[in-house]
């Protein structure tokens, strides 16, 4: 697996550092960790030296015990300079959270603390997750600062929108999740080594479709595709060969996944029959209209004094047709989106069009609903339920890959049954 070097800086994000350093480890990576001195004013060196097993650093006068090795490596028998040792055995250094001042000094070279000086002695990839008020995010001298870094081969891992550090503040400038951090190191790093969902293929869906009534209008729903995107980083993350047919989706994405843009839901469902019959696994995330315009014009409606009346005909079950043409060895996993307690409705989704799972969340609560960043679900299969709490729409991912591995491809393979919904020996991981 991957050597990460995790830089960390000032803000109140630190504190996810720390996540990041748990799943890299739980994924099998060895971690060292840097920090800045401002940053000890959030998260102490003990944390990350007790998940990382390795010592802590925060400034290049002080000794190494491990000798700039890390975790898997034997220390050498001399003492190096730490700043260069620690990125010459790293495989990727990624910062984050990055604030804007040190964004500012490795933007113009300077190399005032442990953790600039091994940025500019840094020959492995750099990346730099930024996190910081919306202001200084859109402040010109920080714009200017992302893109020199950008010129010089810097991956930025640009902030989500939502809550920010002070009370009450909501914008651009909170860190990425987890989860999205270490995907995108991995996307750079080869790791070498077996992974859960190696050989498997996977399709996702996600975001929301649009169904014109004119050139101008349509009609749609408030999917943001935050869910099936990270579906489809996780399902990266875990080794598998993963295409997104993403249907309206403005997020940023990950080099590691193919993706193909989509606007309505026969779009959609000509991209899935498309794809569907080479994958292992199918996560239907997208919220695809039932009903689209049946009169839709090519220009634009002019307004009138008279109300407008707008006929509406269903859109093709997309999920049920696929469902339908299932080969032995695809699992498909649907999504319900239900206003209060609808376990009723998503078990009779689940029965009525023959999916192996399908994952269930409540959008009348504002918190978890469309474009959040958090979500909260239950995952139902004909076996019983399993609630997942609250959490970042990449953890939920996360979750719900564990239950699909676990439960539908690990113990379906093991039985060698080949019923619709066991995976096929690419599964075996």
């Amino acid at each position: 697996m991957a050597r990460i070097l995790l830089g960390v800086t000032g803000g109140i994000a630190a504190y996810k550092a720390l996540e990041v350093v748990r799943l890299a480890t739980k994924a099998g990576h060895a971690v060292r960790v840097v920090q800045t001195p401002a940053s000890e004013r959030f998260v102490g060196r003990a944390s990350f030296a007790a998940l990382t097993g390795a010592p802590v650093l925060l400034s290049e006068f002080e000794r190494d015990p491990a000798r700039g090795a890390f975790p898997d490596q034997p220390a050498p028998a001399h003492d190096p300079l730490s700043h260069l040792e620690l990125v010459r055995n790293a495989d990727a250094f990624l910062i984050a959270p990055a604030s804007a001042n040190t964004l500012a000094k490795l933007a113009h070279g300077l190399a005032d603390n442990l953790l600039t000086s091994a940025a500019l002695a840094a020959t492995c990839p750099i990346l730099v997750a930024p996190a910081m008020n919306d202001a200084m995010w859109a402040n010109p001298a920080t714009r200017v600062n992302l893109e020199l870094l950008r010129e010089r081969g810097v991956a930025v891992l640009e902030p989500a929108t939502g809550a920010l550090g002070s009370k009450g503040e909501w914008g651009t400038g909170r860190l990425r999740e987890p989860a999205e951090l270490l995907a995108a190191v991995e996307a750079v790093v080869p790791t070498g080594a077996p992974r859960p969902l190696d050989g498997l293929r996977v399709l996702v869906t996600a975001g929301g479709t649009r169904e014109p009534i004119d050139s101008v209008r349509y009609v749609g729903n408030r999917s943001s595709g935050r869910m099936g995107f990270a579906l489809a980083d996780e399902a990266a993350r875990r080794g598998a060969t993963v295409t997104c047919v993403a249907a309206n989706v403005a997020l940023e994405r990950n080099p590691a996944v193919e993706y193909v843009d989509v606007e309505t839901a026969a779009q959609l469902g000509e991209a899935c029959a498309e794809r569907f019959g080479d994958c292992d696994l199918l996560l239907m995330a997208a919220a695809v209209a039932d009903y689209r315009p049946a009169r839709p014009v090519d220009d634009k409606l002019k307004k009138h004094a008279a109300a407008l009346e707008l006929a509406l005909e269903r859109t093709d079950d997309v999920l049920a047709g696929l469902a339908a043409a299932r080969r032995p060895g695809q699992t498909i996993v649907g999504f319900a989106a239900e206003h209060g307690d609808g376990r009723e409705a998503a078990r009779d989704k689940l029965a009525r069009k023959g999916l192996d799972a399908i994952v269930l969340n409540d959008v009348s609560r504002a918190e978890i609903g469309f474009d959040s960043p958090e979500n909260e679900v239950t995952i139902l299969t004909a076996a019983g339920e399993r609630r997942v709490p609250r959490a970042s729409k990449g953890e939920v991912a996360a979750a719900i890959l564990d239950t699909v591995q676990e439960a539908l491809i690990r113990e379906e393979y093991k039985s060698g049954d080949g019923a619709p919904g066991a995976a096929g020996p690419r599964s075996a991981g």
